[in-house]
């Protein structure tokens, strides 16, 4: 294992960021839940305490004993691990008579701190909390303030232990970056060499170890860059005995199956192309409910792969392109959350199949992902693709999916997609599409009145999905793309533009 930083996560909904920040170190972190606490090894050299939605002072709030770190290894406390060092250490956490959340100023910085090194006087903090630290325990000394915060950052003395009050990891802390490297790489001696090449390199001799020397390995592909990269990662590890399967649900865009397929070919991959369409389309027939049809198109799915994964004699493994976001949630302090709709993925796979699962990905972030993708020689087409979800155009089709609405909306996404393209736009968005929706509307070409079918255009920016903002493109282009749709896509007359974000509307309209 390399070196690493252990991230203790409390619930912030900053505790992935701090993680991304470190990454970009060059370090290697793992995020755990407090409420199961690693022991140290001697890849750990150093542990950060996140923040909390919780309150210190609140009964059942987490309070796991950090004698196993504390004195060990360099810690850093932010925000509510900042308060919890403190009032774990003899302090008084109070509820802040000014609560301070935003922006703020720091107006004392000790210089000769480890932790404060390089930062300057006045420089932005981003606040965000309600309860303060009124008095520190012996032994704590004060190494930065602003005008509303006298404990904005301490260290313990004779030890290497930090805490503070303000968050590092978001942009809005001007040096906040400087602060982590202080402590990943001054104070915790870390390496700073977690990077792609590394990353190749470790990971093939992990995969060849792991894989035994005549198993066989079947990857289920989809043309975006997760399943990709997690092939070419595979294929330099173990060469023809990975076996891609790249299924055609019908549900892809314009001449997607055939151009996909030419991409892989020429990355020298072992990939078998099933066009499975009408299978597809007879389990949706007359389903309108967005579930349904999403459960009708993971079962197909998973009948379609299984069939044809059998014909691979030797298959042991089944690779996956789980990221780590994806194992984060699965065992977040904050539980299970609430269901708003199926996963675009497929589960149920591994189960039904038998075969152990290797996830070659499983400890990357996307731009990670990107990264590896990058150093692996894979396509910039491909390496860029905008996500697209599992279902495909069967949940950008409002109702019942039939061949003819399929076509109808593959001709008019690809004239969106081609547009943004053509005009520079495509990657400064984060995802787009059409969505046909189930109305007609009236309307006139030339001296003759028409009742044809409306799409809607969307278009969002985001930096991981989880939320999103419509992406503000310039009206002459909406303007160019409406009227080369409704003029190119017959059964088109209305083109309209999704101005919703996400939150409370989700990227997807089903």
């Amino acid at each position: 294992m390399p070196q690493q930083i252990l991230i203790l996560d409390f619930g912030s909904q900053y505790t992935q960021l701090i993680a991304r920040r470190i990454r970009e170190l060059n370090v290697f972190c793992e995020i755990h839940p407090f409420t199961h606490a690693p022991d140290l090894t001697e890849d750990i050299r150093g542990v950060v305490l996140s923040g909390s939605p919780c309150s210190v002072r609140d009964p059942e709030a987490p309070n796991p004993d950090l004698s196993k770190y504390l004195g060990h290894v360099p810690v850093l406390g932010v925000c509510y691990g900042a308060q919890l060092l403190a009032q774990q250490g003899g302090g008084e956490v109070l509820p802040a008579t000014i609560r301070e959340y935003g922006r703020a100023r720091l107006h004392h910085i000790e210089q000769s701190s480890p932790l404060m090194q390089g930062l300057s006087l006045d420089s932005q903090v981003w606040m965000s909390h309600g309860d303060t630290i009124k008095t520190l325990p012996k032994g704590y000394e004060v190494i930065a303030s602003t005008p509303e915060v006298e404990v904005a950052a301490y260290h313990i003395e004779g030890q290497p232990t930090y805490g503070i009050q303000f968050h590092p990891e978001v942009t809005h802390s001007t040096q906040g970056k400087q602060l982590l490297r202080n402590f990943v790489v001054d104070i915790c001696q870390c390496a700073q060499d977690w990077t792609p090449e590394h990353y190749v390199d470790s990971s093939v001799v992990a995969l060849q170890r792991t894989i035994g020397p005549d198993d066989q390995v079947i990857l289920g592909l989809s043309g975006g860059v997760d399943s990709s990269v997690a092939a070419l990662l595979l294929h330099r590890a173990i060469g023809p005995r990975l076996h891609g399967i790249f299924v055609n649900n019908g549900l892809l865009r314009k001449e997607e199956f055939e151009s996909v397929l030419h991409s892989y070919q020429g990355l020298g991959l072992n990939v078998t192309g099933v066009d499975a369409s009408e299978e597809f389309y007879a389990a949706l027939k007359g389903l309108s409910d967005p579930e349904q049809k999403r459960k009708a198109i993971g079962r197909t799915f998973i009948e379609v792969f299984d069939r044809e994964a059998h014909k691979v004699e030797g298959a042991r493994w089944l690779a996956q392109g789980t990221i780590y976001p994806d194992v984060i949630e699965s065992v977040s302090v904050k539980g299970p959350a609430v269901t708003i709709k199926s996963h675009h993925n497929v589960g149920g796979l591994p189960e039904q199949m038998n075969l152990k699962v290797v996830e070659p990905l499983r400890m990357l972030f996307k731009d990670e992902v990107r990264e590896v993708g990058e150093t692996l020689g894979l396509p910039h087409h491909i390496l860029h693709r905008h996500p697209f979800p599992g279902p495909g155009l069967g949940i950008r089709i409002l109702g019942d999916i039939t061949p003819e609405k399929v076509q109808l909306l593959q001709a008019a996404d690809a004239v969106f997609i081609d547009a943004l393209h053509q005009t520079g736009l495509y990657e400064k968005v984060w995802q787009a599409g059409a969505i046909l929706l189930p109305i007609h509307s009236v309307g006139v070409m030339g001296d003759e009145r028409t009742y044809e079918q409306v799409v809607a255009l969307r278009a969002v920016t985001s930096v991981d999905g989880m939320t999103a903002d419509w992406a503000h493109l310039p009206y002459e282009f909406l303007a160019d793309v409406s009227n080369k749709i409704i003029n190119q896509v017959r059964g088109i007359n209305r083109v309209v533009y999704d101005i919703s974000s996400k939150p409370p509307a989700t990227i997807e309209w089903e």
